[in-house]
This record gives structure tokens, sequence and C-alpha cells, in this order.
């Protein structure tokens, strides 16, 4: 109990504390969906529904998971992220272990980082980790200073737009998760977007038609990917999208 207290706060306070404000001046809106821990169905069915539709995925992998089955799929294989990679998905991090940053001091973080990046390099030498995404969505207000140092963001699991003055290492991103959102609230999310000319960021888990707790069905994702389509938004890896900030 008290190591999900001391979660909350550091990631309560994480939310406050900026490490590496950026202005994000309102431009053309552009939309990233993101896929986090290894589930071997966004990598089938979530990264063919993207690549048909023009865009690419940013997939925050634990390299401890890779290959394994977890009560709600099994994980995704080294040829799969092979093949994400060369078809021009990003390959970004998690820690190794997919323990939550808040649990870890630097020493701890370091190795983490180090082990997942030496993971991924063993299975293509030219996968670079550049994103972070905290486990469990709860970052931690003190390794957030180390994270900037290593990577050039870190995203989280606060709802909402990246507009304005936004933390590169506490970047927002909503749900795109059957129990949790419905194709009215994709659309709102995506007008939020067109109104502040900002950054939309999406995240899920599995893309299957029995989705777990933490996944969407391949419905409700290609109705966020016309979505981005009827406004003309591009589908960009959260790499690319740092790129068009200027970030």
């Amino acid at each position: 109990m008290w190591s999900a207290l001391q979660g909350r706060v550091s990631n309560r306070l994480a939310r406050h504390f900026r490490a590496v404000p950026h202005r994000l001046t309102a431009h053309a809106p552009m939309v990233s969906f993101t896929f986090d821990d290894a589930p071997d169905s966004a990598a089938g069915e979530g990264a063919e529904l993207l690549e048909r539709h023009g865009g690419r995925g940013t997939y925050y992998l634990a390299g401890s998971l890779i290959g394994r089955p977890s009560k709600h799929w099994h994980g995704l294989s080294d040829d799969a992220i092979v093949r994400l990679h060369r078809a021009g998905h990003e390959i970004a991090c998690h820690t190794f272990s997919h323990q939550g940053s808040a649990a870890l001091d630097e020493a701890a973080m370091a190795r983490e980082i180090e082990r997942n990046r030496s993971h991924f390099r063993s299975i293509d030498a030219s996968i670079r980790l550049e994103n972070f995404a905290y486990p469990y969505g709860i970052a931690s207000v003190w390794r957030k200073p180390q994270l900037a140092k290593t990577f050039r963001s870190a995203r989280g699991i606060l709802p909402g737009v990246n507009s304005g003055i936004i933390d590169l290492q506490f970047l927002r991103a909503s749900p795109l998760v059957d129990c949790e959102i419905d194709e009215a609230g994709v659309d709102r999310y995506f007008d939020a977007a067109v109104a502040s000319g900002g950054w939309l960021i999406f995240y899920g888990h599995d893309v299957t038609d029995r989705p777990s707790p933490y996944g969407c069905t391949p419905h409700l994702m290609r109705h966020a990917l016309e979505a981005a389509a009827k406004r003309n938004m591009p589908i960009v890896t959260v790499a690319e999208a740092l790129r068009r900030i200027g970030a």
C-alpha cells in the first residue's frame, strides 16, 4: 500500500515539475499512436491498420516481456520487432523489467535503461531507443531530470492534447482503450487537437476483437485513424512529432 501511495504522490508531483519545458507554437495538428509493453496483436493488427492509413506507430517495449505470454496476450517476437523497425515504426523504451519509475533510484534506473538498450541492440544493431514511457503511466519527480539526460521525451498517461507550454518529460497521452473511451470520446480529442493546433497522443496495448482491459478493438482503432484522415491530421511517430516541433 505504501509503495502504491508513494507512486501516486510521485506522479502528481511530476505533473507539476516541468523538467524540460518546450513551447509548442500552434501549427497543423498531428496525432501519434503508441503501444505499451509487447502485445503481439499491436505489432500485427495494430501496425497493419496504421500502415494502411499511411501512418507509423511508436512501441514502448520492455525487453523482459518480449516473446513471453501474460494474462492478457502473448509477447511479440524478435522477428516482429525487426519487421516493425524496418517498416518505419519507432521502437522506444520502457524499463527492461517493467518496474515503475517511482520504485527505482538513479543507479537502478540507469541499469534498467542500459539493459533494455543492450537487449534491443542484440535484436537489431540499428535500433536506437530515443524516447521513453513510464511503466504503468506513473512518473517519478526524482527520475525526470535523469531521463531528460538520456531521452528526447517521456510519455505518461495523463489525458489531453499537448499544446502551449508542454513538458517533454511528461507528454500527455489519452487512452485508445475500449473500456475507457468510445467513438464520440475519440472525436472530442481530435476536435480539441484541431482547435489548439496541438499534438494528440493515444496509448494502448493489444488490438484484437476481444481486447484486454488495456486494449482496443480494430473497429475503434479504425475509427480513430479515419478521424485523423477526415481532419487531414498526419499520423506520425513520437520521434517524428518531436522533429516537427523542433524538440
